[in-house]
């Protein structure tokens, strides 16, 4: 349960990243200033935060020992997770962004036979079914919206958020086994934000020449973002992750608290774009993502009494 309480904040956090860079597009401001400056803020943030408690040096020594891993990995879970996910804001309100991204709960549940193999995991099919009701609340919601855009908009919106969706999850985990344990929540986030620096310098020297430096306005919001959603949200989520990491039900459930964020987009956008009123079928839609949220919690307690009875049982207790 504090997991999921954990996990259900982060979407809090993670909402302004989707209000916000919907206000950026719709100021004129630049996709790939929104993803990339967000990472520049970030860094010398988690270097404070990190360096406080004089963690740093543990982290570049582990990125030192394995490099590849770390900017493959976390360029997958920082560059194409976000890169995507702001060029989609191009074609797409916030709130239909947010609730599109919720493939990334299927997709966090699809992943763990690949990320399991010598383990010979198999895919958490209960927490596949609940994540499919969240889906169709989630789709519901955005149903009336989505079918007033044109096939092109759906197209360049949909495909990155896919790819953002499966990203997130992958580049995630696959960091949680290669640092094994032996660095902190806030470590593993600064190394990721090292690592996928290459990606985000090569995306800003893009974005230089073609569409020149960014406003003001922009850089003041995508500090924002890099505080609200890039520090707070993503440590509390990564922490979630790790409070369940053995446990791919619980894992499951925890990536299935991100589908508050369509909620909290949605209110934020209706307070600061003038969005319009949801109707009775979008209301609908966010019943079903929070009793899928609900389904989950249970399915995650059931497991830990389960799991108590049969230890009580093997120890004679």
């Amino acid at each position: 349960m504090k997991a999921t309480l954990i996990g259900i904040l982060s979407a809090l956090f993670f909402s302004v990243t989707f209000v916000l860079n919907r206000a950026m597009e719709l100021d004129g401001g630049s996709w790939v200033w929104s993803a990339t400056l967000r990472f520049f803020f970030m860094l010398p943030l988690l270097l404070i935060i990190v360096g406080y408690k004089r963690n740093v040096r543990p982290v570049f020594r582990h990125i030192k020992n394995q490099p590849l891993p770390w900017i493959i990995w976390s360029s997958v879970g920082f560059g194409l997770f976000y890169a995507p996910l702001t060029f989609a804001t191009i074609y797409g309100p916030g709130w239909l962004i947010a609730a599109t991204f919720q493939i990334t709960i299927i997709a966090g549940s699809l992943l763990v036979p690949f990320l399991n193999k010598k383990k010979n995991q198999r895919i958490p099919m209960q927490s596949l079914l609940i994540s499919l009701v969240i889906l169709a609340g989630v789709f519901l919601m955005q149903l009336e919206h989505a079918s007033s855009v044109p096939i092109i908009n759906v197209v360049l919106c949909v495909i990155p958020i896919i790819i953002s969706a499966f990203a997130f999850p992958l580049g995630n985990r696959k960091m949680m086994q290669v640092v094994n344990g032996e660095l902190n929540t806030f470590q593993r986030i600064l190394g990721m934000t090292i690592a996928s620096m290459p990606f985000w310098i090569f995306l800003s020297i893009y974005g230089m020449a073609t569409q020149g430096a960014p406003s003001s306005s922009q850089v003041l919001q995508t500090f924002i973002v890099a505080v609200s959603s890039g520090v707070i949200a993503t440590v509390l989520f990564f922490y979630a992750t790790e409070l369940v990491n053995h446990d791919n039900h619980k894992l499951a459930a925890i990536e299935a608290t991100q589908s508050g964020e369509v909620v909290f987009a949605l209110f934020g956008e209706l307070l600061l774009l003038s969005a319009p009123l949801p109707s009775g079928i979008s209301f609908i839609g966010m019943g079903l993502v929070v009793v899928g949220m609900i389904l989950h919690s249970v399915l995650s307690s059931l497991g830990d009494r389960k799991k108590m009875l049969v230890y009580k049982k093997v120890s004679g207790e």
